[in-house]
């Protein structure tokens, strides 16, 4: 006896229940036509993932259970088993129920509920207590939701109840080594249960976040039985036969660059698209930041939605004008001059009495920033299109970026990404098609604020930036550690000391894609006022 098992991979819309039902049934009406018995789908899919204090609404949870009984009525001639949110006697749950000739089979409540990163379920829902098994032609399937595998408990009550294979729904979001860490712990859960698994992840970009998919089957040695694509949709049947999911479609991993800057393209094309938005503008520099992402745009939009706008000023070197040109040609976006000098000897005028006898200092530079910000945003407003901006992490991280100038705009693309990690995946980037000017990598990076500026006139080299930040941030290092590590303790100081005291910033940045274990996002809550020192 054969059991086939649909892996649908659906890219989800948070609140959007008439599409992403729509889609439910249309992966349905396809896996019924392959031959499917069961579709697996993805955790909350019904309403997508993650839909925050739309939970503690109670209208949300009835519209879903409207949309759910419709599903169940549509869904004819396969079983599908559904994720969606829950009340019972008052409680409110993380579900999936089964459903299948226009009933409801059986529903289960997911036990563990994650309250760390980016996760606070705890906030939203109750913990179920027990397991739920069903027999589809034949076979007793257990059902697990996401954290459910990540530690011993559910799954092993699914095998003490008769379970034969594990059907686990995912909402996991990307970062940098996730799937390594997925595929990790169900072989462990596999190792303790002895029950093969078939994991259906979402996909999609939601906000901060981006689902990544990668969905797949484990038999029950804890082999890979079947690998889906990552960051983007997918259908693929995995057959069960004889206690054992049998071969099937297996997609290689890739380079961790090229792994980013898939997770870039697709959570920007979904912000942009799943909120409406027409297209983006970006200010270009003639800096690699820009650079890599108005590439990002084009690769998520298409050219013909971007519009890049550089802004030169009497600092602007001649090369940044001459290379920006160059990569426009190359990708073929719409594209402005729009030179800032007279408003800055207006603004000069405007302030010569306040300013006078104060030398020039960051204020200046700042002003030239901020002009360039209101120029962006004037542009946005008329046309509709968004602002993305170009700050990296490593900027991020030390406050070396200008409230309402170089931060203004609606999404910042690479918020988490370091700007080490910025200059390996241009290089990457430039291996698919060549797009960013060879000189744009290589010359020393500058905001072109005052002649002959350099980033590394303030700040370490970045290689030394990078690793503080991602040991004190990611990894919650003290600084004793750190300079354990073969840090040099001035340095150290110095970028905890801007880590500290940057925080204002960060909460007035737009929110970014997020691509490590620890972004500048949910999962990075310090308070702004903070007394608190590290030791040493």
């Amino acid at each position: 006896m054969t059991l086939k098992i649909a892996i649908a991979q659906i890219n989800a819309t948070v609140g959007d229940l008439a599409g992403n039902s729509a889609r439910i049934l249309d992966f349905a009406l396809r896996a019924r036509a392959q031959g499917a018995d069961l579709l697996l789908t993805p955790e909350l899919v019904l309403c997508g993932y993650p839909p925050e204090d739309l939970l503690l609404r109670e209208d949300f949870y009835l519209a879903c259970e409207r949309a759910l009984d419709a599903l169940a009525v549509a869904v004819q001639g396969i079983a599908v088993l559904v994720g969606h949110p829950l009340t019972r006697n008052g409680c409110c749950f993380n579900a999936a129920t089964l459903i299948s000739e226009g009933a409801r089979v059986a529903t289960y409540c997911k036990q563990r509920l994650p309250n760390y990163e980016v996760f606070d379920e705890e906030r939203y829902f109750e913990s179920g207590d027990s397991s739920c098994v069903v027999t589809i032609k034949g076979v007793r399937c257990g059902i697990n939701i996401c954290a459910d595998v990540w530690e011993a408990g559910a799954a092993d009550r699914a095998r003490e109840s008769g379970a034969e294979l594990l059907l686990v729904l995912n909402a996991s979001p990307y970062h940098v080594g996730k799937q390594l860490r997925r595929t990790e712990v169900l072989r462990e859960r596999v190792a303790a249960t002895g029950l093969p698994v078939i994991y259906a992840n979402l996909v999609g970009g939601q906000d901060e976040l981006v689902f990544d998919g990668g969905s797949f089957a484990l038999d029950s040695r804890g082999e890979i039985r079947c690998q889906l694509p990552k960051f983007e949709e997918a259908l693929v049947l995995v057959d069960f036969v004889n206690g054992e999911p049998q071969s099937g479609v297996m997609v290689a991993q890739k380079a961790v660059e090229a792994e980013v800057y898939q997770a870039l393209v697709l959570g920007v094309r979904d912000y942009l698209g799943k909120n409406g938005f027409p297209g983006a503008i970006i200010g270009l520099s003639g800096g690699i930041d820009s650079a890599l992402t108005l590439c990002v745009a084009v690769d998520a939009l298409g050219a013909d939605k971007v519009r890049a706008v550089m802004m030169p000023s009497p600092y602007t070197a001649q090369i940044s004008l001459a290379d920006s040109r160059q990569m426009i040609r190359l990708l073929g976006v719409r594209y402005n001059e729009i030179a800032i000098e007279p408003a800055m000897q207006t603004f000069a005028v405007l302030l010569e009495k306040e300013f006078a006898g104060l030398p020039e200092d960051t204020t200046e530079e700042n002003l030239q920033a901020r002009i360039r910000g209101m120029i962006l945003m004037a542009l946005s407003n008329k046309s509709g299109s968004l602002v993305l901006t170009t700050g990296n992490k490593s900027e991020m991280a030390v406050g070396y970026c200008t409230l309402y100038g170089d931060m203004a705009g609606g999404f910042a693309v690479i918020k988490d990404i370091a700007k080490t990690l910025v200059y390996r995946i241009a290089r990457w980037r430039n291996t698919v098609s060549y797009a960013i000017p060879e000189r744009i990598i290589t010359r020393p990076p500058s905001a072109e604020l005052k002649p002959g500026q350099t980033d590394q006139d303030n700040l370490p080299p970045y290689e030394v930036l990078d690793a503080i930040i991602e040991a004190y941030m990611e990894m919650d290092l003290s600084p004793r550690e750190i300079i354990a590590r073969g840090y040099a303790e001035a340095d150290v100081r110095r970028v905890v000391r801007l880590l500290r005291i940057s925080e204002y910033k960060r909460r007035q940045s737009p929110i970014g894609i997020r691509v490590t274990q620890r972004g500048f996002g949910k999962d990075w809550r310090y308070p702004i006022t903070n007394h608190y020192r590290d030791p040493y």
